[in-house]
């Protein structure tokens, strides 16, 4: 299961209806690349009142936080009256000194104060 993935089913699970708008282009060199809406947007999702902007990792959140926060698209996102949030995914163990391990999200919720 991918971070996106991941990231859908947590949206959904909080009553948002979500729709993926990261592109895939098989073209751009040997391997492809991924390319986000804006460079900073993997999906968006709304709830029937709050529109929300999502970017979606796994343990790099802190380069992720600084592209978002450099962006001026993620200014003129919140303006508008979108909310921006970054969830990044790690594994962690479900108890100290088990081997049990499971996928935990890190949240960031974004706000014209900290652009």
């Amino acid at each position: 299961m991918t971070n996106t993935s991941r990231t859908l089913r947590l949206l959904r699970e909080l009553g948002y209806e979500a729709g993926v708008v990261e592109r895939f282009l098989s073209f751009a060199g040997k391997y492809g690349r991924r390319v986000d809406l804006w460079g900073i947007i993997d999906i968006i999702a709304m709830n029937g009142t709050d529109i929300l902007a999502v970017q979606s990792c796994g343990q790099s959140f802190s380069e992720h936080d600084k592209k978002i926060l450099a962006s001026p698209m993620a200014s003129k996102w919140l303006r508008s009256g979108g909310k921006l949030m970054l969830v990044g995914w790690r594994k962690l163990k479900v108890k100290r000194g088990g081997k049990a391990m499971r996928w935990v999200p890190r949240v960031k919720n974004y706000s014209l104060k900290d652009i």
